[in-house]
């Protein structure tokens, strides 16, 4: 049998068997869920060594193309789901998976007042141990857990929050409807993190599994700062893109310019 390793090419083995089985995932011989084929069944196969299909399946994991189950084997993984929005524009994660044809629903976890920690106190420029109300919601995408998300709001603007149905809604959509609050900008951090045993039992994935951690400060047209949040999106289900564009002769992100990145955090 051939096998498809090209011995002469300077190309690793590892990088020439990744191809392949990343070709044979595109023209779907192997489909999300599919077991493909083990260790040693690929060793025999590519005539090639532990390490080499080691450093091969290594590296799709980290592309979030398989997921390798302990004492079950590895499986071909969903396609991620990309966004631009939430890196780029004011959208939520409830507005931009609607824009793409999904259906989120929203599981949430805890909603009440308590008084702000210096941390959020000090994103939000309150004094400290103001009331804020916290929101923690699990959200899901065809029935699949995909992100953590905790929001902390100031309590005496957004008091209508506290018992407000956000199951099936857009928390933003809801400010600017019931509390008359509409976002005009803010700021987004972005962070690799390994999921806790908590996140990792609420997202149904291993515990220190990649996850996509985003920091957000929202803000109103005079700039009062109106809501903190953290979303801890699933590594292997989401990817963020973001368009670069070239102003004045130097290349700059949309949004901010990497020195005033910082200004907005305490």
């Amino acid at each position: 049998m051939q096998t498809l390793i090209d011995r002469s090419s300077v190309i690793p083995y590892y990088a020439q068997l990744r191809q392949v089985l990343e070709e044979d995932i595109r023209n779907g011989k192997w489909k999300p869920g599919d077991k493909i084929p083990g260790e040693s069944e690929l060793i025999n196969l590519f005539g090639v060594s532990r390490t080499v299909v080691r450093q091969a399946l290594k590296e799709m994991v980290y592309e979030g193309l398989i997921r390798r189950e302990k004492g079950k084997g590895t499986f071909v993984s969903e396609p991620k789901i990309s966004s631009k929005s939430l890196l780029q524009s004011l959208d939520g994660f409830y507005q931009d998976m609607a824009k793409k044809g999904f259906e989120p629903i929203t599981k949430v976890l805890e909603q009440g007042i308590l008084p702000a920690s210096p941390k959020v106190a000090a994103y939000l420029k309150l004094d400290g141990m103001s009331p804020v109300i916290k929101i923690v919601r699990l959200r899901f995408i065809e029935e699949e857990a995909i992100v953590l998300v905790t929001s902390y709001l100031p309590f005496e603007p957004c008091r209508n929050l506290v018992n407000a149905d956000l199951s099936r809604s857009s928390l933003y959509v809801f400010l600017e409807q019931e509390c008359q609050l509409v976002i005009a900008r803010g700021r987004r951090r972005i962070d690799a993190v390994a999921a806790t045993d908590d996140e990792a039992k609420l997202l149904g994935i291993e515990i220190g599994a990649p996850l996509l951690k985003i920091d957000s400060i929202s803000y109103l047209e005079d700039g009062t700062p109106i809501e903190y949040f953290h979303g801890l999106f699933r590594g292997d289900r989401m990817r963020f893109e973001a368009e670069i564009v070239k102003i004045s002769g130097q290349g700059k992100a949309w949004g901010l310019a990497s020195d005033e990145v910082d200004s907005g955090w305490p």
